[in-house]
């Protein structure tokens, strides 16, 4: 398992990728898909939010390893999402 730290910059990084897509798919599309792409923004960063604190506070009761195993695997899947909606802009 990797350290916290490393997790979370791991988190960081791909977040800032997918806002930087987000601006730049938005930016060379019509005024009508503006508020798609600020909802898609808003969502980027609460995920982010979101994923940084879980990271920092475990949930009692659970084996570390399955715990963050958890975390990757559902922030994979709602990275996923959220690139399709990029596409759909």
């Amino acid at each position: 398992m990797a350290n916290k730290r490393n997790l979370k910059r791991a988190i960081n990084l791909i977040c800032d990728e997918l806002l930087a897509e987000c601006m730049a798919a938005s930016l060379y599309r019509t005024k009508a898909h503006k508020d798609n792409a600020d909802a898609i923004l808003f969502s980027i960063v609460k995920m982010k939010d979101d994923f940084c604190s879980r990271i920092s506070h475990q949930e009692p009761g659970m084996n570390a390893n399955a715990y963050f195993k958890d975390i990757r695997d559902k922030f994979s899947a709602q990275v996923g999402e959220i690139v399709d909606q990029i596409n759909n802009l």
